[in-house]
């Protein structure tokens, strides 16, 4: 496993588009600190507008801290189509390639080839998530330093001490990975369907931005089964930035986000073993 695992890993960056999501990453996140170094206090007074009038509010409250937790709220929504790129390239490049047949022929078994190329796609997944931390969150700190960090929600603002922060990121960034590799794993199993990767790709955003539809609309249909989709629980992440931590809440995101890598890789496992290659 370890080999196929070294193979894969290596077909992944092997491939020129492979980079595409690192250099978008880096332009959107080095575009956004430029934004906030210049135009940063614009931004604080326009969100602190509604109680200057009544509070006397002091202190570094534009830092690394701030300017991470708003590039995460911007980025995570965006990412899921960055993953797919690999996911739904997965099974379905290798039949573009007409070298599908091939790999089955080889004497290691199809439940094998399929895992270690999940397990390819996971790591590339997790590589991401770490190159975005390192962005947003090391390089924030190092360009506007550190504080307090201040939560601005539609009904109220907390103020999380800045010796209470590091690990909330920690933790958000272990659960976006888990968020993140959901994704991964679905236009995985898209990819079984398909002899292009185009397919998939654009399959992943449209289920992925579907759910979010149905997960956004206050409507009785919906309530549901709303519950149960992937997307109502991408953004759990937020959860250890409430003051105190819903830590029950966050919980139960993440084991339903686990639940749905492992019913889409059971899947696809079960399907690619029954699959008539002829490409």
């Amino acid at each position: 496993m370890w080999t196929l695992l070294q193979i894969e890993l290596f077909k992944i960056f092997k491939r020129p588009r492979t980079y595409i999501s690192f250099a978008a990453i880096a332009a959107i996140v080095v575009l956004i600190q430029m934004a906030f170094y210049f135009d940063g206090d614009t931004y604080i007074g326009f969100m602190l507008q509604g109680i200057n009038s009544s509070f006397d509010v002091d202190g570094h409250i534009l830092n690394g801290y701030l300017i991470c937790y708003l590039i995460l709220q911007t980025l995570l929504i965006h990412v899921p189509l960055l993953i797919a790129l690999v996911g739904g390239d997965m099974i379905a490049g290798e039949a573009n390639m007409g070298t599908l047949r091939l790999l089955i022929s080889k004497p290691i078994s199809r439940t094998s080839l399929v895992l270690s190329k999940f397990l390819a796609t996971t790591a590339y997944t997790l590589m991401l998530l770490i190159w975005m931390a390192f962005l947003s969150l090391l390089l924030s700190i190092l360009v506007f330093g550190t504080g307090d960090l201040m939560i601005f929600k539609s009904d109220e603002i907390f103020i999380l001490s800045g010796n209470d922060v590091m690990w909330r990121y920690y933790a958000a960034f272990g659960f976006a990975a888990i968020a993140m590799t959901t994704v991964a794993a679905l236009s995985f199993l898209l990819s079984l369907f398909a002899e292009n990767s185009i397919g998939p790709i654009v399959s992943t955003m449209s289920v992925v931005i579907v759910f979010t539809i149905l997960t956004t609309m206050d409507l009785p249909l919906f309530n549901s089964f709303k519950p149960f989709l992937f997307t109502s629980h991408m953004l759990g992440w937020k959860g250890f930035f409430d003051n105190p931590v819903s830590y029950g809440s966050v919980f139960r995101s993440a084991v339903l986000l686990l639940g749905h890598i492992v019913v889409f890789i059971s899947a696809a496992v079960v399907i690619f073993n029954k699959k008539d290659v002829l490409s």
